[in-house]
């Protein structure tokens, strides 16, 4: 066997692993970034100058750093020190972890959802930046209108509405040029991020600016505009009703892909355009459709932003957009699993505060400890998303794509790839899942 089809050969096992040995690799890459972060701990602490009461003691050789400490800090200071006693789920630095899961969610559903229409939006953060500040600015201009307990009840879900609209309409923008100009969709979206970014900054610089403050933020929204904290401290801007919708969220957009005619169209496309355009799929419509949808979930997300956590709109976003590709990717595109990689990128995120403030290792060290559990994570998820794209799942990667999307074999005839297989297995109430001879509409 030559190299080339051992590395085939690899790719295709990758690419049909199952769930389960799926997560038993992501916990394999977990165990190695966290050892060869070890290494990296121990060499930088040989590096740096302690008293020898500051040091740690393996193999009967000081280090400065410990690892022990550092990755206790990292995870078990994320969630509040379960193991400690007294400790109450309710604490402010497990609040601060479910926050930036939250957010999360919601940017790693709106990349899944593109990601799984063949789409590669990386405009998510734009999207999230534009639902954000017609939040602010929506919520603001309401907010006179109603108070108490009915301007939340009215407010929160206006905010969100107003956020999933312009988000949604932003990402109609790359959407609409990806099908009918045949646009490259990571230019387009790369280059839309930039200018949300500007156009944003001077809106609030200029036009939209808070004449009470330095900074280039609107003005604040009332306390009863933003999310109720319930059970967590007001202090720690975190709202369970967020988390909840986050939540539900997922079970939808699941549903969505896995039980409707629309997430049939979106699979299809994704797995096999050919086969879906043949079948009846309108691809530049599942295109745009696919695209404002996630531009909606990523305004959702910048509505939740500013609703839970700032209470108004500033400039410096955090990069929730571009953290949401790495969260789909580590969950396959799957929106299941974009709730557990969410929380683990929510758990570093707050853990790297941690140690920042309960050690002496320089924020640097901590940003290349998360960065490489990070990269090693989703690195076999993101060979697995791309081998689907040069693997031929029956094992016969070199045929030619025939007419129909599948592969063609001796005698003139096809096989379809093995997931487009199940796709058509799967094919939800309302459509045969057949291909019909004449290339029309599907049969409904």
């Amino acid at each position: 066997m030559s190299a080339r089809d051992g590395a085939l050969a690899a790719l295709d096992r990758l690419v049909n692993a199952s769930t389960a040995e799926r997560a038993l690799i992501s916990l394999a890459s977990l165990v190695l970034a966290m050892l060869i972060g070890t290494v990296i701990i121990l060499v930088s602490g040989r590096m740096t100058t302690c008293t020898p009461a500051q040091a740690a003691y393996y193999f009967g050789v000081g280090f400065c750093y410990d690892p022990v400490v550092v990755y206790d800090r990292l995870f078990l200071g994320a969630l509040g020190d379960p193991l400690r006693q007294g400790w109450s789920p309710l604490n402010s630095q497990f609040a601060i972890t479910l926050r930036e899961t939250t957010i999360l969610i919601f940017t790693g559903l709106s990349v899944a959802i593109a990601f799984r229409a063949g789409i590669f939006n990386i405009g998510t953060q734009g999207q999230l930046v534009v639902g954000a500040l017609a939040t602010g600015l929506g919520v603001l201009w309401a907010s006179p209108f109603v108070s108490g307990l009915v301007g939340t009840v009215l407010l929160i879900p206006l905010g969100l509405v107003i956020g999933a609209l312009f988000g949604a309409l932003y990402g109609a923008i790359p959407g609409l040029l990806k099908a009918y100009a045949d646009a490259n969709e990571v230019i387009t979206t790369i280059m839309l991020n930039f200018i949300a970014t500007g156009v944003t900054l001077y809106l609030v610089s200029d036009v939209f600016k808070d004449p009470n403050s330095q900074a280039n933020q609107t003005v604040p929204l009332p306390e009863f505009a933003g999310f109720p904290a319930l059970l967590f401290d007001s202090s720690t801007d975190f709202s369970l009703l967020a988390l909840f919708l986050g939540l539900v969220a997922i079970g939808a957009l699941y549903y969505l892909i896995e039980r409707t005619t629309f997430g049939y169209d979106v699979r299809t496309s994704g797995l096999q355009p050919e086969a879906a355009e043949y079948g009846g799929v309108d691809a530049g419509r599942t295109v745009v459709a696919s695209m404002m949808l996630s531009g909606a979930l990523g305004g959702i997300g910048g509505a939740m932003y500013v609703l839970m956590i700032i209470g108004k709109f500033q400039t410096g976003v955090p990069a929730y957009g571009f953290d949401g590709i790495t969260v789909s990717i580590l969950a396959g595109n799957n929106p299941l699993g974009v709730g557990f990689a969410a929380l683990l990128f929510g758990v570093l995120k707050s853990g790297t505060t941690v140690v920042q403030f309960a050690t002496d290792v320089p924020p640097q060290l901590v940003g290349v400890l998360r960065g490489l559990i990070i990269l090693l994570v989703a690195m076999p998820e993101f060979f697995r998303l791309f081998g689907r794209r040069l693997v031929d799942l029956g094992g016969n990667g070199s045929e030619p794509v025939a007419t129909d999307g599948g592969r063609a074999v001796d005698g003139g005839d096809t096989e379809r790839d093995a997931d487009c297989d199940s796709v058509l297995d799967t094919t939800p109430a309302g459509t045969t899942g057949s291909i019909p001879e004449s290339g029309g509409d599907r049969d409904e």
